[in-house]
């Protein structure tokens, strides 16, 4: 048997939360490795909806045992309230299934303030963060000043740590005509939930290397998208951490050979939130259909996503960025009716073509397009459950995605449903 990482393939808002719930039911740990609560993600389990944000989606689940890993950077009063959201919601949340890694970093409340600074003073060149104080918690962890989960059990080593945050993002604060941060405003919000918060904390490494050795099934959970990486993505416009599957390595604690088959989520169409290069966007009827139809607003912010055709240059790079061997293809339910559809299979820029995302921010900003016309199906896929279900334009649509993507549909999701799923090969055996 093989553990199992699933990230992203695109700029987030993929599906994952319903294809991790399908998961999960299978597995015996569930692992978030990545990001902050600034990426959410919605499971219904038996009829109830639950909208998680920081919590792994394995917590919704009896008998399974959910960690927060060293690569996330938690907000200490955001991890709590959502755990008595979800505990008025019936979900029993202890120490006993949800363990925090003591060396995670923590979310401070002058990193929110900071982060909606930074964001002010972009101007036309905002990045559209939003402003949870994610970048700003990992910018203090990079340059060594950041609080981590164990400090809240040391008041001498909070303390000195805040002061250092303090020197450095105060000066900012000023120069912008904002008022200055004192150490009680910093501290009190975080002693107020640090016993709360160390009830969870564990070295989660040991965990997970004891979990490896009786030979428990893993769920590495990862938020956002490939395209939000911060290395690979479409910087500058991106999120603050790595989004592909290499990191759920370090950002767990175990090694590489641990973490198994790498499950890419991939929507039938491409979406996007907030600012940035989307090349094969729609600002038309189209764009606005596929979101009315597909209920694209963002679980965190209700910010609606722009929408736009599948992009498989941008997938086919995900795939060998990420190291994904199958995907998930979500929502092609959604593309019912329209035809003809189009796919980009091309980018070209200045009268050149590539075959892949450019890193530089100005040629990603005046990429066009080069679109493949296919046929669209008039009949419903949505609910089906098997491939004899679907219209044989519609399986031939997914053909051409695997073909131009280099990658197969290992799982095929044709409703938010999750028993509305095909699989094609179970992810948990392997390659």
């Amino acid at each position: 048997m093989s553990n199992v990482v699933v990230i992203g393939s695109q700029w987030g808002d993929e599906g994952k939360g319903k294809i991790v719930d399908w998961l999960s039911e299978r597995a015996e740990v569930v692992v978030r490795f990545q990001g902050g609560h600034n990426a959410g993600h919605t499971l219904v389990v038996d009829g109830t909806t639950y909208k998680l944000s920081l919590l792994p989606s394995g917590v919704v689940r009896s008998n399974k045992l959910s960690i927060i890993g060293n690569g996330v950077v938690i907000d200490p009063i955001a991890l709590l309230s959502e755990i008595e959201k979800i505990s008025a919601q019936g979900v029993d949340v202890n120490p006993t299934n949800l363990r925090i890694a003591e060396n995670a970093s923590l979310i401070l409340t002058i990193h929110r303030e900071m982060d909606g600074v930074a964001e002010m003073l972009r101007g036309e060149a905002k990045i559209g963060t939003t402003r949870r104080g994610i970048g700003p918690a990992y910018e203090d962890k990079v340059a060594r000043r950041g609080v981590r989960v164990c400090d809240l059990a040391d008041i001498d080593v909070l303390e000195q740590k805040i002061d250092g945050i303090l020197a450095h993002h105060n000066p900012l604060l000023i120069a912008a005509g904002q008022p200055a941060y004192t150490r009680e405003m910093v501290l009190e919000p975080l002693m107020s939930v640090a016993e709360k918060v160390l009830a969870f904390a564990s070295p989660v490494w040991k965990i997970l290397d004891e979990e490896q050795k009786k030979g428990s099934k893993m769920l590495f959970e990862g938020a956002q998208g490939v395209m939000l990486d911060v290395d690979h993505g479409t910087y500058p416009f991106v999120t603050s951490s790595n989004t592909v599957a290499g990191f759920a390595a370090c950002g767990s604690g175990t090694g590489p050979a641990n973490t198994g088959f790498v499950l890419g989520i991939t929507k039938a169409y491409t979406t996007r939130v907030g600012s940035g290069p989307f090349p094969t966007e729609q600002d038309n009827e189209i764009g606005r259909t596929l979101g009315e139809r597909g209920h694209e607003f963002g679980t965190v912010t209700g910010r609606p996503r722009r929408c736009g055709w599948f992009d498989a240059v941008m997938v086919r790079q995900a795939v060998k960025t990420a190291g994904i061997k199958g995907i998930a293809l979500t929502k092609l339910d959604i593309l019912d009716g329209i035809s003809p559809l189009k796919i980009c299979v091309g980018y070209e820029v200045d009268g050149k073509k590539y075959d892949y995302l450019p890193a530089s921010q100005s040629l990603q900003a005046r990429i066009k397009p080069i679109f493949e016309d296919i046929e669209g199906w008039s009949e419903s896929t949505q609910g089906a459950r098997s491939w004899a279900e679907l219209p044989a334009a519609a399986i031939k649509y997914i053909r051409r995605i695997e073909e131009l993507i280099e990658c197969q549909v290992t799982l095929l999701s044709t409703s938010p449903k999750r028993e509305d799923t095909i699989m094609v090969r179970d992810p948990f055996l392997g390659v």
